[in-house]
């Protein structure tokens, strides 16, 4: 019944082409796996975000907020109470001279593209990632020796009773796929940038260059939510993975890439429960061969 009416008030506030009842998450994931939200709602705007966490808090279900849902991995049952999903509707750019400033819902490849349009350098390392600007910010994301942190200034959040919030660069606390935003709950509203003028024209050639080394070298062509592992100390989990001898293994729909061991990818009909399943194979064999205990990048959410 909760569920129900938080549903009719959502529906209310944003319209029903937003606001979706039992709406399947391979819909929103680029591993195209995961069991029905309960809602879902697309958000446009920091004050139907506001709006949302106010009516499901006064309905006492709980929230999950997900940008591209390319990190991630939904489990087969899917995810009770309301999921808000900051999409492209809540993803505006305004440039100012050198600094780039960009709501949540922006994807990655649009902010670098467009910064190198407008003739400014620094981002091109984030031009094959495929998430949005949210989710890069929570968990720190980078490529090809460049980090989000590196060209951040600031980050505008909202907590969860829907206060908005500034931090500096610096109170981030970013780290390894880590930053404050990855435990506190807080929800990323817009980031800014400082980027460097791009007087030799090199940007666009860079970004093209990696954008081909990433098609050449990761399974692309395939569902999955990037790189499955974090990087151990001293090593590489692709590497650690292919000498274990476990390049291709698979259980059901869910395989150890061919191409590139760190991924885990969809080969058809996959579900949450054959992925973790090989998860934890490919743990226990790297662990056994190496002593090393490998960290999931990708975040795992849902009912099991």
């Amino acid at each position: 019944m909760r569920i129900e009416q938080a549903y009719r008030d959502l529906v209310e506030r944003m319209g029903e082409t937003r606001v979706m009842r039992g709406e399947s998450m391979q819909k929103h994931t680029s591993f195209r796996i995961g069991g029905p939200a309960d809602i879902l709602a697309a958000i446009q705007s920091a004050e139907e975000i506001a709006a949302a966490l106010e009516i499901c808090k006064g309905h006492g279900i709980p929230v999950t907020v997900i940008g591209n849902g390319t990190n991630l991995l939904v489990r087969d049952k899917g995810i009770r109470g309301a999921v808000i999903k900051l999409d492209k509707g809540f993803g505006m750019l305004t440039i100012e001279g050198t600094r780039a400033r960009a709501q949540a819902g922006l994807l990655l490849s649009a902010l670098c593209g467009q910064t190198i349009q407008h003739g400014l350098a620094g981002l091109e390392f984030a031009c094959g990632i495929p998430g949005s600007l949210g989710g890069a910010v929570v968990m720190n994301a980078g490529a090809y020796g460049g980090e989000i942190k590196d060209r951040l200034v600031s980050v505008v959040y909202m907590d969860e009773n829907g206060a908005i919030g500034q931090k500096t660069a610096e109170a981030c606390d970013f780290g390894y796929r880590h930053s404050v935003f990855s435990d506190s709950g807080d929800i990323v509203l817009e980031a800014e940038f400082e980027l460097t003028p791009d007087e030799n024209g090199q940007a666009a050639l860079k970004a093209q260059e990696l954008m081909q080394r990433r098609n050449a070298k990761q399974p692309v062509s395939l569902p999955s939510a990037g790189s499955t592992f974090k990087r151990p100390p001293g090593g590489y989990a692709a590497q650690m993975i292919e000498q274990a001898g476990l390049k291709g293994a698979r259980v059901g729909g869910a395989q150890v890439s061919e191409l590139h061991a760190g991924f885990i990818v969809n080969t058809g009909g996959a579900t949450a429960r054959d992925v973790l399943e090989l998860v934890e194979t490919v743990r226990t064999r790297v662990r056994e061969a190496f002593g090393t205990e490998l960290e999931l990048e990708m975040k795992v959410i849902g009912e099991a």
